[in-house]
């Protein structure tokens, strides 16, 4: 069926919480009159944290200022400094890495899945020394990381294992939420995330007693809740915001219908492009252990075609990491080299060919079909 869409279909929505609005000014007004005239890590961060808790079945759950804010306090409350190694995925985004060396570690990249593109439990194995003090995998796009693999690994290793899961809210594998496998898990609240807000903030999950209240110290400058300005440690900034904790809050309840209709549309979309890889376009397969439904990506052998077809299509396209993170600037004069002259090569592969196609609650079933129409002309129009 051809559909005929009036406007383009954005990869970035501007209306993502279009139906909070008045929920959102409420919560605005409400935290700027409280009498308590508290804006960070109060009373309504504590009962996010709480409801979070409960619903994953975590032992803590500690709010802070962004994903990325998160993996750093994990790093730094399992004292990972000058001289560790950290093997992460050599395929993925900037925080896996700069993270690492912000704390004065040296990220050590392990090639991917080509299918799963997450990092290989296998060419990791390879990369543990003496001075490797954690693995961090990174879920990508839509699928889990081999985590009961890493698990061993890291258990056998005597390592950390740091679950860079920002991206994976609702996903599960083995009856495990995203989040749970490693001594300590993130998730990011960005805007475009499964459960994603109108501003910056994340939350770093553990089951770690210990680790958790060293995050909570971390968090606020290495105060410990109960004396301010008694610092026991050097820690940050990374605090979490009163009105996005009472609005997370308010929308927490109507994350599983958000999730189930994403899941819909990952699920038709793979069921409606299974049969294009001979022409060069390969999709996640349908449902499957170990899914989440954050961004729906294809790899495609003809990426600037097709993104080129889909744009006429009148449909918004993204790509996902061009540029490996070895080969990046910023992370290139640490990165170790094995040897071959073009190491990393499922790495390579995936940034060379993946591309990304809408996917949010709000898409309507005609523009979901229009999407996967458009893909199919393309891919058949290649195959002749």
């Amino acid at each position: 069926m051809t559909v005929t869409v009036e406007r383009t279909i954005p990869f970035f929505p501007p209306d993502l919480f279009e139906t909070d609005r008045e929920a959102l000014l409420a919560t605005l007004y409400e935290v700027g009159t409280d009498p308590e005239q508290k804006f960070i890590l109060g009373r309504r961060t504590a009962r996010f944290e709480d409801a979070l808790r409960a619903s994953l079945g975590s032992t803590d759950v500690v709010a802070c200022s962004s994903g990325t804010s998160a993996l750093t306090l994990i790093l730094a409350a399992v004292d990972i400094g000058p001289g560790d190694e950290v093997v992460v995925p050599a395929f993925g985004c900037a925080p896996l890495a700069s993270t690492v060396l912000s704390r004065g570690a040296v990220p050590v990249f392990a090639d991917i899945d080509p299918l799963t593109l997450t990092m290989d439990p296998g060419h990791a194995g390879t990369l543990v020394t003496d001075r490797t003090r954690a693995l961090m995998p990174a879920h990508m796009f839509s699928v889990m990381a081999d985590m009961p693999r890493l698990r061993d690994l890291a258990s056998r290793a005597g390592v950390r294992l740091i679950e860079d899961s920002a991206l994976a809210q609702g996903g599960s594998l083995a009856g495990r939420p995203a989040g749970r496998w490693g001594d300590a898990g993130v998730y990011s609240f960005v805007q475009v995330k499964v459960f994603g807000m109108p501003g910056e903030g994340g939350v770093v999950l553990t089951d770690d007693a210990e680790l958790a209240g060293r995050v909570r110290m971390l968090r606020n400058h290495g105060q410990d809740g109960r004396n301010r300005f008694l610092h026991h440690h050097v820690g940050h900034n990374s605090r979490f915001d009163e009105v996005m904790a009472a609005f997370q809050s308010h929308r927490l309840a109507g994350l599983p219908s958000r999730v189930a209709r994403r899941t819909e549309i990952c699920s038709y979309y793979s069921e409606r492009f299974a049969d294009l890889a001979e022409a060069g376009v390969v999709a996640p397969p349908v449902g499957g252990d170990g899914r989440f439904p954050y961004v729906y990506t294809l790899l495609c052998e003809d990426r600037d075609g097709l993104r080129d077809h889909l744009a006429a299509e009148g449909v918004d396209t993204h790509v996902y990491y061009p540029r490996i993170l070895p080969e990046q600037p910023a992370f290139a004069p640490h990165a170790r080299l094995d040897g071959s002259r073009r190491p990393w090569p499922r790495a390579r592969e995936a940034a060379r060919r993946n591309i990304s196609l809408p996917l949010y609650p709000h898409l309507t079933d005609a523009h979901v079909e229009h999407v996967a129409a458009a893909v199919r002309a393309f891919a058949h129009g290649r195959k002749r």
